[in-house]
């Protein structure tokens, strides 16, 4: 949905922005402008995502149409903290709509986002997050910390629930309904299918792990982005790295409350973000009993061979997360869960 109430014929449109070149327009996310990467040639429109979540569920919704959905994060970054060169600037003035996260949780992308508003430029900005009931940031949590932003005190990593990432997707559809209403019908049934078969199994089959398991404690030697998977399903979720960062500092208490929790609870295994550290796992497995850390993402980015193999938002649930979830809980051993060689290949990766 359009988050502006600008008329059309007092808005500056794309093409004219970008011939206006390094101007006011431009000085507020950008210095200079590349090539672009946007589909300007092609036959529908192009909506730009900030995020590969949400990248994702565009590209479920719009398949089949002559939309062209594309992702704005490079292959290998994390989602959160990664900051963009010029060339994005571009993109986004380029494409007919951008889809965001909502604001605070990207700095960059709330920058352009006032740059669009303030010049009156014509792109769509479709809100991702619109209508999502945030929950609160754990009390440990520096509230001052980048992530938070307009949503004080809030947890902005809605999507790692799959039932709320259903109002994301309706959100993009009605963004991709406004964007091109003669797809209205495909884009409509796309969703409703994509609701209603794959998140609410993913939904399903995440419920059954935490069910099965007689642990409701996960040790994590990553930063705080799974809680909204312990609200779902009733489990506490103990990150390393307190703070919203990826890339944030593991202060000497934080090992130390882990370092207690792996002892009570007598844990063997610890999840380690994917795009994150490793050190701190590593430290933990010489300090206590843990035997090995595994994979988790909160979808926030992709490495080249997951893309080589087109996976999304379903394929990581299935091949990341639930596997090493079912190992830290103790439901199965490394060797029991995950496709053929899941785990000689994530055991300690690097």
């Amino acid at each position: 949905m359009n988050d502006t109430n600008v008329s059309s014929s007092s808005r500056l449109s794309r093409r004219r922005a970008l011939a206006l070149g390094g101007g006011a327009l431009l000085s507020g996310i950008a210095g200079c402008l590349g090539e672009t990467n946007a589909s300007a040639g092609d036959d529908g429109p192009t909506a730009v995502a900030s995020f590969f979540s949400f990248y994702d569920f565009a590209r479920k919704i719009a398949d089949g149409t002559a939309i062209q959905i594309e992702n704005l994060v490079p292959v290998g970054m994390h989602g959160h903290g990664w900051q963009p060169n010029a060339q994005v600037t571009r993109d986004i003035i380029e494409a007919d709509a951008f889809i965001h996260v909502g604001a605070g949780f990207q700095p960059w992308a709330d920058r352009a986002i006032q740059t669009l508003e303030d010049d009156n430029v014509d792109t769509q900005l479709i809100n991702a997050r619109e209508g999502v009931e945030l929950v609160d940031l754990a009390a440990s949590l520096d509230r001052e910390e980048e992530g938070v932003g307009d949503e004080q005190g809030k947890d902005p990593h809605f999507w790692l629930d799959p039932h709320r990432a259903r109002t994301s997707v309706d959100n993009i559809t009605e963004g991709l309904v406004e964007l091109a209403p003669d797809e209205e019908d495909a884009l409509r049934e796309n969703a409703r299918a994509y609701k209603g078969e794959r998140l609410a199994q993913i939904d399903a089959d995440y419920q059954a792990i935490f069910e099965a398991a007689d642990r409701q404690v996960v040790q994590l030697a990553a930063h705080n982005a799974f809680q909204y998977i312990g609200v779902r399903y009733g489990v506490e979720m103990r990150p390393l790295v307190t703070n919203l960062a990826a890339s944030g500092d593991v202060a000497p208490e934080d090992m130390r409350r882990a370092q207690e929790t792996i002892r009570e609870h007598d844990i063997n295994y610890i999840a380690n973000g994917v795009f994150e550290a490793r050190r701190p796992a590593v430290q933990l497995m010489e300090e206590t009993d843990v035997e090995a850390y595994f994979p988790v993402t909160p979808y926030a980015g992709v490495k080249e061979e997951w893309v080589a193999e087109n996976w999304g938002y379903e394929e990581i649930a299935y091949n990341i997360n639930m596997p090493t979830f079912e190992v830290v809980l103790g439901n199965e051993s490394p060797e029991e869960v995950g496709p053929d060689g899941w785990a000689a290949e994530w055991r300690n990766f690097q």
